[in-house]
């Protein structure tokens, strides 16, 4: 028979990576990076919260680690992308600017960036400043009408993303 560590140690020490790694987490991003073990994630999120390992924010209801003054938009739906993908996912974890995070699925890297409205100069100077090893790039934009804007190479899709469902809208560009 298995223990109770035994049950939960995988999935404990997910959580608390992926709380650390990203900071602030939604409930639901976090139950469908785990599909299928809901009750599972919310036992742990409710022994983690009793520990005081992770915190939730009362006004936003948002999971995180205590060490960001606030949650980061960009890369809450950089982690509605990831959902998105997370059933063929080896890896994923945080990056540096412009890059919000990376993820292996499939045998193959991807990289996510959220391009604000009116940063799209910005982001495409900095994606070329970094070396030239990225293979697939997926692009969130504020409004489908960034895209026309935007001349970024190794543009595998662009998208939006629905902040309140986590719904992502696939583009290409043509």
């Amino acid at each position: 028979m298995k223990t109770r560590g035994e049950i939960y140690s995988k999935e404990a020490a997910d959580i608390l990576r992926n709380i650390t790694t990203y900071h602030y987490m939604r409930h639901d991003q976090l139950l469908r990076l785990y599909p299928g073990k809901e009750e599972k994630i919310d036992n742990l999120l409710s022994f983690f919260l009793r520990q005081g390992r992770i915190f939730r924010d009362e006004h936003s209801g948002l999971y995180h680690d205590g060490t960001e003054a606030h949650a980061d938009k960009e890369m809450l739906a950089a982690l509605w992308v990831l959902t998105d993908f997370i059933d063929r996912v080896d890896y994923h974890s945080s990056t540096d600017f412009p890059v919000k995070l990376i993820f292996i699925a499939d045998g193959e890297l991807y990289e996510v960036i959220y391009v604000e409205t009116g940063g799209e100069a910005l982001i495409e100077h900095a994606v070329a400043k970094q070396p030239d090893d990225a293979e697939k790039r997926i692009v969130i934009v504020e409004s489908a009408e960034q895209i026309g804007k935007l001349n970024i190479p190794d543009v595998t899709a662009y998208c939006t993303v629905d902040m309140n469902t986590g719904a992502v809208q696939y583009y290409k560009q043509e």
